[in-house]
């Protein structure tokens, strides 16, 4: 069975997985109950994130593309 990390649960949270990553996690996912238990606070996360009001400074913002520009390049 595959190892799928919490960028890979995030990625299906989103639906931004391709058709055969999706039905690979969702099959991992009926006999895993760890992987169901990270995505399950996933989940949690997401929605407590969508409850604030706050908005992060730009400066963060931009901090964080980035970060992830750079990570995409190497």
């Amino acid at each position: 069975m595959p190892i799928f990390t919490p960028e890979d649960l995030l990625l299906y949270l989103y639906k931004e997985t391709s058709t055969e990553q999706t039905l690979a996690i969702e099959a991992a996912l009926k006999k895993d109950w760890t992987l169901r238990e990270k995505l399950g606070v996933l989940k949690t996360t997401i929605q407590r994130l969508d409850k604030l009001k706050q908005t992060p400074r730009t400066e963060v913002v931009l901090n964080v593309l980035n970060r992830a520009r750079e990570k995409a390049i190497q």
